[in-house]
């Protein structure tokens, strides 16, 4: 797979992106008459430390198109990002012009008033030229508030080599993770599955692959700790007790990564993103050697969560028309394409996936059917706030602090605090 350009290829493929972007004239007290763009466009990037160095170098490129335009780039740990932008938008002191924000956040920050609406022409291309599950995370309301950059989900990553020496196949169901464990176990010592106890978007494809969902939004119903949720939290304790995964209750993300680009742990569920980081590990110089599969089913079927990212306009910037001609070139076609052929990041643009940089990309054909077959999660202004809760039964339930039972019942009864009046 191609990965990396020089920095000057890179920022002169987007010059080229960035002159097929043009200009909005609604508000913004620093665009000239006329429709010349000016000003400063500050940009918070959630991305991580593979990424960022990327994202900016690309950020940074629309001044070729427009150059009294200064974007000011800002990285923000994802962890702390949800809030930080709250208390930003909230007060508008220092807040971005633009936002990265996780699909999931989109219809929270657009009920409180923090979004511009995306541009009528803008909506348009939205709706007709990308893909549809990635445009729906972007409205609220029948309202469109942000643009998708990026569309993920969860694959099952494999250490092939490792997976070949124990004799084992990539497993496909959860029992089969089991068997492929206890062999690569008795072969290798190391442990078969390193599964995050730290974050509640891990429970997902558990309680997915039992047949339920964390909340009915059409019915006003939550279902995390109906009987399917329960199994989901028994599948979780149940993978560590029997030894076929190793887990931690802090610093998930590095844990993981380290004992998958190690070599401790044979396999792990993570998703593009992972990619970029994930070559860097001693096991994978050979990049060849990075297997990625679908995540392992249920009881009742296989799935993962729909994932991603959206650029929204803050609607108290003072520079929105540029502001929005900067999230026209981050999410148009050539910028996506960099993206992929970078990072190895999905594009949500559908002519995208015809172009040979994206075509080319190993772990965009493995992504990109697991993407189409993905759950989409319930667009609800609370989205966000559900997993903070659910974060702290899973853990408990996963690490043996609680009981499975306990834990999807103390689940739902916080899930019920936060959807007042829901069953």
């Amino acid at each position: 797979m191609r990965r990396g350009i020089a920095a000057t290829a890179l920022v002169a493929t987007l010059a080229l992106a960035a002159t097929a972007c043009g200009g909005d004239d609604k508000g913004g007290d620093e665009t000239k008459a006329g429709g010349e763009l000016s000003g400063t466009v500050t940009w918070w990037d959630t991305s991580n430390d593979a990424e960022k160095a990327s994202f900016q170098k690309i950020a940074e490129a629309f001044t070729a198109k427009h150059p009294k335009v200064t974007v000011k780039y800002v990285n923000v740990p994802y962890g702390d990002a949800q809030n930080k932008v709250k208390n930003a938008f909230s007060s508008g002191s220092e807040a971005p012009d633009v936002i990265r924000a996780d699909v999931g956040w989109v219809a929270d920050f657009a009920s409180l008033g923090y979004l511009d609406e995306v541009p009528a022409e803008t909506v348009k291309k939205v709706d007709a030229e990308f893909l549809p599950q990635a445009a729906a995370s972007g409205k609220y309301e029948g309202k469109t508030y942000a643009v998708p950059q990026v569309i993920d989900t969860l694959g099952l990553f494999y250490n092939k080599k490792m997976l070949a020496d124990a004799g084992v196949q990539p497993p496909k169901t959860l029992e089969e993770l089991k068997t492929a464990s206890a062999a690569i176990k008795a072969k290798t010592g190391k442990a078969g599955l390193y599964l995050r106890g730290d974050d509640s978007y891990w429970f997902l494809p558990l309680i997915y692959g039992e047949g339920g969902d964390l909340v009915d939004a059409k019915t006003k119903t939550v279902t995390v700790d109906n009987p399917a949720g329960v199994k989901a939290f028994k599948t979780a304790r149940d993978l560590v007790t029997s030894g076929a995964a190793i887990t931690n209750a802090t610093d998930g993300w590095t844990n993981m990564q380290t004992a998958f680009k190690s070599g401790e742990a044979a396999m792990m569920i993570n998703g593009p993103w992972a990619v970029a980081d994930t070559y860097a590990g001693d096991q994978f110089k050979d990049k060849a050697n990075l297997g990625v599969a679908a995540v392992p089913a249920g009881s009742a079927k296989a799935g993962a969560p729909q994932g991603g990212h959206d650029l929204a306009v803050y609607a108290g910037s003072k520079n929105r028309a540029a502001a929005h001609a900067f999230v026209e070139y981050m999410t148009s076609q050539d910028v996506q394409v960099q993206s992929t052929k970078d990072l190895s990041l999905l594009p949500t643009r559908t002519a995208a996936y015809e172009q040979p940089d994206v075509k080319a990309s190993e772990m965009v054909q493995f992504f990109k059917p697991a993407v189409d077959k993905a759950v989409e999660r319930a667009w609800i202004p609370e989205n966000g706030s559900l997993f903070e809760p659910l974060k702290v039964e899973y853990t408990k339930a996963i690490t043996g602090a609680s009981s499975p039972e306990d834990a999807a019942k103390s689940a739902g009864a916080e899930f019920r605090k936060i959807l007042k009046g829901w069953k």
